[in-house]
């Protein structure tokens, strides 16, 4: 295999017909620096457009309300998450599994269509190396394949500026992101006082700052080769009629310059018949992950569409039909029929819409305040002084609304149920236990077992009913004390004596 010299992107193969290694690394196993050369074309410009407008609504949307809610708040440590308007407790266990659900399966029929759009086109990782920190370097050190012009890329200064200004945007992203989780009136506080004053969140601020300087300066093209699994998982999630990047070989080989026409007779057959690929290496040159895409579908390729650019660019110089390298199909470029309907296409969409309607029945008929019973430790039960059994128990209350609100539990009409505690109040969006005593009269146990039943109204003609399993005189705890006290009493000596009386008399 022919050494490939660094930070150049590699040949397709080496001269023995074998693919070469990682685009990403050099024959002696170090490290390749890939500076692709940008490629302006349609797609280029509609991918920095869809860019810019996705940072902007990145950045704007921590400072967007909604009903006087932050329009995104993702509170970890208060563990109250808050969307579009609608906050969400740990309590919406329902609503997650749903919303995890059709996020998922949403992905899976993304990609059995698109492909993998999302990498290319909407993925913060392309989005901010490829229209922020690339132009940055390129204005630093130059643009690949041009020549350096300017003061900047002749001076020895010229990478700790890009340095610097890579840390200002890092900075930029780190805050940005963090305003997600903590808001921004948290986050203003954390940046305007001292670090003395808050140790722990100023290191927050610092590891995230250094995670994003570390990733888009070091790390890079290697975040989405090495950690994103996305790439790993359409080989399961694409199919031959997904949408790709493709490279259509009926046409493009074999590869090589055509030779100006002949003028040789009829019978002249010394001149072969080759492709329109002419073998120039521009989609290699341009590619941010360094592959070869005339290699086939590769795990690598994140579809930026760049080759497409740059191979357009090359062909129309040539005034040969544009795309060779185009979005297409596998079956497409194999010369077979173009299906869009197959039994993924159908089933995701199926499974979906049951999912949504999951969802919003869900949400819909979602409660101001929800309420679970729980029984404590200790003994089971307690006689009360009028003579009632009690137990013990706790009322986990939660208010879900923006506002206090007022709880009063009163046990379910004919019942003959006593409760100590019947008012509780919770502030807004409160998660909280309450210790409360359950009484019936004794004679209401069967078996040691009663059910209660208790309603809990929170006015606005909301109410909820819970039940809870009541143990008393004769339950499993009072078997079990006296199945103890007859085992002492049968192992006792007398009983065995009495027992073997027993045996000798005749029958």
């Amino acid at each position: 295999m022919s050494a490939v010299p660094k930070d150049q992107p590699p040949a397709s193969t080496a001269p023995n017909g074998d693919l070469l290694i990682l685009s990403t690394l050099n024959d002696d196993g170090s490290r390749r620096w890939l500076k692709p050369r940008p490629s302006p074309g349609k797609f280029w410009h509609a991918r920095r457009a869809v860019a810019y407008l996705l940072i902007a609504i990145f950045t704007a949307i921590p400072y967007l309300t909604i009903n006087g809610k932050p329009a995104v708040l993702l509170d970890i440590i208060a563990r109250r998450f808050t969307i579009l308007g609608y906050t969400f407790l740990p309590t919406d266990t329902l609503l997650l599994a749903f919303t995890l659900l059709i996020i998922g399966l949403g992905i899976f029929l993304f990609t059995a269509i698109f492909g993998r759009v999302w990498c290319g086109w909407g993925c913060p990782q392309t989005v901010y190396m490829e229209y922020v920190f690339r132009p940055i370097e390129r204005f630093f050190e130059g643009t690949p394949g041009r020549a350096k012009k300017g003061w900047l890329q002749h001076s020895p200064a010229r990478k700790f500026l890009k340095l610097g200004v890579y840390f200002i945007v890092s900075c930029y992203l780190a805050h940005t992101f963090l305003a997600y989780f903590v808001g921004v009136d948290q986050l203003r506080i954390w940046v305007t006082r001292s670090p003395v004053n808050h140790p722990t969140a100023f290191a927050v601020m610092a590891i995230v700052t250094a995670l994003m300087m570390f990733d888009f300066t070091f790390f890079r093209e290697q975040t989405c080769l090495v950690v994103c699994p996305y790439g790993r998982f359409q080989s399961a999630l694409i199919d031959r009629q997904s949408l790709i990047v493709a490279y259509d070989k009926n046409r493009g080989e074999p590869r090589g310059k055509k030779p100006a026409p002949h003028t040789g007779g009829p019978g002249d057959l010394s001149l072969k018949v080759i492709g329109d690929c002419v073998d120039c290496g521009m989609c290699v040159q341009t590619c941010p992950t360094g592959i070869d895409i005339r290699n086939g579908l590769q795990m690598e390729c994140v579809h930026c569409t760049q080759c497409i650019d740059a191979c357009d660019s090359v062909m129309a110089k040539l005034k040969r039909p544009l795309g060779l390298i185009r979005y297409a199909s596998q079956a497409e470029i194999a010369g077979e029929p173009r299906r869009f309907f197959r039994p993924r296409i159908v089933v995701y969409p199926l499974i979906l819409c049951i999912l949504i309607t999951g969802f919003v029945i869900t949400l819909l008929t979602r409660t101001p305040f929800n309420a679970t019973l729980l029984r404590t430790r200790g003994a089971p039960f307690i006689e009360l002084p009028d003579g009632t059994i009690g137990n013990n128990a706790r009322l986990k209350l939660v208010n879900r609304e923006d506002q206090p609100v007022e709880l009063h539990v009163t046990p379910l009409e004919h019942t003959n149920l006593k409760i100590e505690a019947t008012t509780f109040t919770l502030a807004p969006s409160e998660i909280r236990e309450f210790p409360i005593v359950i009484s019936v009269a004794r004679d209401q146990f069967q078996l040691g077992k009663a059910t209660a039943a208790i309603k809990i109204n929170g006015g606005k003609d909301t109410e909820l009913v819970r039940t809870f399993q009541l143990v008393g005189p004769g339950s499993m705890h009072d078997a079990a004390s006296k199945k103890a006290h007859e085992s002492m009493h049968t192992d006792s000596p007398e009983h065995e004596k009495h027992d073997d009386e027993t045996k000798e008399q005749p029958h």
